[in-house]
């Protein structure tokens, strides 16, 4: 039994095998949601459910957030800042605003609370497998106090600076994936036009210098259609790379992107 006590919020397709790592490892931990059916996968667990917010702040050495977006993270915050401890800290596990991040630290720091940029990289199969890679913006202490908690899902815990950093490089890694897929699609049509029978020209790329995670990915999909809630996710951190930074780079990966993820994303007619 580990002597931190801990919490999450935010148990999705991400949080919910990361909050169950975190349980599996024996930390004390609390869970709060806003639907009751979300909490009852832990019901048999050593969980226990926060009635509030308020209550999991009160109640929490170690709080994880893992909600969709920037507005969701800001609410999160501002119900448990009241109530948190000084000397405890919160982990925003989301792919946010660096910008947001920042705020939010500093509205912390004044109540003697650390906030630590800690988005993840791996999915629901990595959180389960607790293979994830956090990519985190912190100071060294908070950061050391965190360790042991993202350890419990994670294999690679990369420090990149101070608050803020994690994001940044989330955001240039997810806009850099969505600019490696859309190439692979292209590469994949190109290969159709000459003819190329698709299962040996995935066979060979994976065995050759043009191999990538992307293109693994892309030629697993039997239609593009099904990576929908990807698409999306991976358009909204294009977005925000897009407004964190106007620069030629930026724009040659977004322009990469653009033409899978509009065919993926585009209304139907």
């Amino acid at each position: 039994m580990h002597h931190i006590t801990t919490g999450f919020v935010g148990l999705g397709s991400q949080g919910a095998p990361m909050a169950q790592r975190m349980i599996d490892a024996g930390f004390p931990t609390w869970l709060w949601a806003r639907r009751p059916e979300t909490l009852e996968p832990y019901a048999q667990t050593a969980a226990r459910t926060a009635t509030s917010l308020a209550e999991l702040g009160a109640l929490c050495d170690h709080i994880g957030i893992c909600v969709v977006d920037d507005a969701g993270v800001k609410q999160t915050c501002e119900a448990l800042l009241p109530a948190m401890r000084p000397g405890s800290r919160v982990a925003i596990h989301s792919t946010i605003l660096p910008a947001t991040c920042i705020a939010l630290a500093r509205q912390f720091a004044e109540r003697g609370i650390a906030l630590i940029d800690a988005p993840v990289s791996g999915g629901a199969p990595g959180a389960t497998a607790g293979t994830l890679t956090v990519m985190v913006g912190a100071t060294a202490e908070a950061l050391e106090a965190a360790r042991p908690v993202f350890a419990s899902f994670a294999r690679l815990i990369i420090h990149l600076g101070p608050v803020g950093a994690g994001q940044h490089a989330k955001l240039i890694n997810n806009t850099l994936m969505a600019a490696n897929l859309g190439l692979a699609d292209a590469a994949i049509t190109a290969a159709a036009a000459l003819g190329i029978e698709r299962t040996a020209l995935a066979e060979l790329i994976r065995q050759s210098s043009g191999a990538s995670f992307a293109f693994d990915v892309r030629a697993r999909m039997p239609d593009v259609a099904g990576f929908t809630h990807g698409a999306r996710l991976l358009q909204k951190d294009v977005g925000l790379l897009c407004a964190v930074l106007d620069d030629p780079a930026v724009a040659l990966l977004r322009d990469a992107a653009a033409p899978l993820l509009d065919k993926i994303l585009r209304p139907l007619p």
